[in-house]
């Protein structure tokens, strides 16, 4: 008598927790797990898609199911804002890939950018009326072909247009990004404000951020403001909540 499919996932689980399977490597075809252990396709499928709710493996097309990886990337804090990273070149999501001692290559980010109307929240995020014009620059960010987050950021056209800040080629918007873009224009970062809460994803960021069923994800708002508390930049971000963990050091105020 064949085993059920829980009995194959422990079996399985197992096997990926012992380093049988590395990340980003993909799981034998269904159909040779079911003459491994005896089993029928169909308690391969479910068995599979008991991992894949786990957050262990999640199907990519034209490779097969996939280790995610076990370790989660650091998403820095406040150092990952450090004039020091994007003066000399480092933007964001670089810092947090050096930190977890991960590569990363420009094309990690792809960008769309457009014109629109300001919604409501972003007009008050900048200090603007509700359907003015402003930058939306959208990046979707990936590890090694995997999706991990979305981005997008709005900017007032007078401090972005001339800028590769709306160049929508994939990487960083030159080196250092957008922080270094904005300093050049004489508006340089030097306040940000963060908001950080989770909820299900929306159908379109399961499809988007690749997620297995039932996984979460974490919203970020975030508003950069210059020295003279004027905002120059609001963002929106979708993280999939088991590819970061969230890390602050900061000193204990009086």
């Amino acid at each position: 008598m064949g085993i059920g499919y829980r009995d194959l996932a422990v079996l399985l689980r197992e096997a990926i927790q012992r380093g049988d399977y590395a990340e980003g490597s993909t799981l034998p075809k269904q159909d040779e797990i079911a003459a491994e252990h005896g089993v029928n396709i169909n308690t391969v499928r479910q068995a599979v898609r008991l991992l894949e709710a786990e957050g262990l493996v999640t199907p990519v097309r034209r490779r097969g199911t996939v280790v995610r990886p076990r370790m989660a990337m650091k998403r820095l804090g406040i150092d990952r804002y450090a004039r020091s990273k994007w003066k000399s070149g480092l933007v964001a999501f670089a810092a947090d890939r050096e930190a977890t001692g991960r590569a990363w290559v420009p094309g990690d980010q792809t960008n769309e950018v457009r014109l629109t109307k300001a919604d409501a929240e972003t007009a008050d995020a900048l200090g603007l009326a509700t359907g003015a014009p402003v930058y939306e620059r959208a990046r979707l960010v990936k590890e090694a072909d995997v999706p991990t987050h979305t981005l997008t950021s709005y900017y007032r056209p007078e401090d972005v247009e001339g800028t590769s800040l709306i160049d929508p080629t994939p990487g960083p918007a030159g080196r250092g990004g957008g922080f270094a873009i904005l300093a050049d224009r004489g508006q340089a970062p030097d306040t940000i404000t963060e908001t950080v809460h989770a909820r299900m994803p929306t159908p379109e960021e399961t499809h988007l951020l690749r997620l297995p069923a039932g996984e979460p994800v974490m919203v970020l708002h975030r508003t950069t403001f210059t020295e003279s508390g004027r905002p120059v930049e609001f963002a929106r971000g979708v993280h999939a909540a088991s590819r970061f963990t969230w890390t602050y050091t900061f000193k204990i105020p009086d």
